[in-house]
């Protein structure tokens, strides 16, 4: 997160061609990112740390935990607000999991907390560790935030808060067949054949409207939820 304090960072990165970033933004509790030592996510304002690498001209794509010892009941409340009106379109939110020979591993184990080697994988409904919230609570929580995001109102929602805070900057991509062959795709499945089609039209024509120099941004942005509204309905 520290990279929105860098402006010619930013800047250098979009004129080499970068489009998006993806950051360990883990958590809106200051509790938790204590617990996890993520210091440098305490120094400034998340919020606008996201919204100044946006308008920088990159997409921020979000890696977010929950089950830590300090997060609260209200934790999946709070994950959904932040992501929501930060504009973070891809989140990628996962269940703690303790690695081996980490830090957390080894507290864990001091503690006879563990249940079995965590294998990186987050984004199963599963702990590899006694947590201290209900594990039934979080696991079903977990479930319902992943829905909730990714449901498509929501979803457009924060894309088009990303385009109303990016700016179109860097080198200028040029249409390929695929991109094309990509474009009549979504407007089959999502304007036509799936639920959320009113939202996806409504999305689109917004987006022309408004940013028409951005519609290529959107129509991948609506790909993207595509997938992983398909990712939560397996979780």
């Amino acid at each position: 997160m520290n990279m929105a304090e860098d402006p010619e960072l930013l800047q250098l990165m979009v004129e080499a061609g970068f489009k998006k970033v993806f950051l360990g933004i883990e958590t809106p509790s200051a509790e938790s990112l204590q617990e996890c030592h993520k210091m440098q996510n305490l120094r400034s304002d998340l919020p606008t740390a996201v919204r100044r690498i946006q308008h920088a001209g990159l997409e921020v794509m979000g890696g977010f935990i929950v089950g830590f010892d300090s997060d609260r009941t209200d934790i999946f409340q709070r994950q959904f607000e932040f992501i929501q009106s930060a504009g973070v379109v891809t989140a990628m939110v996962g269940m703690l999991q303790a690695i081996p020979r980490s830090r957390l591993y080894r507290r864990l184990a001091g503690e006879g907390r563990l249940l079995g080697d965590g294998g990186g994988d987050n984004t199963k409904a599963t702990f590899n560790f006694v947590p201290k919230l209900d594990r039934e609570f979080l696991i079903e929580n977990y479930r319902l935030l992943m829905q909730r995001l990714y449901e498509p109102n929501a979803y457009y929602r924060r894309a088009r808060i990303l385009l109303d805070n990016h700016r179109a900057r860097g080198p200028r991509a040029h249409l390929s067949r695929s991109d094309l062959q990509a474009l009549a795709k979504s407007l089959w499945w999502m304007g036509i054949r799936e639920r959320g089609r009113r939202a996806y039209w409504r999305f689109l024509t917004t987006t022309l409207l408004q940013h028409p120099d951005r519609i290529g941004l959107a129509v991948t942005l609506a790909i993207t939820g595509r997938h992983f509204r398909i990712v939560a309905k397996a979780l």
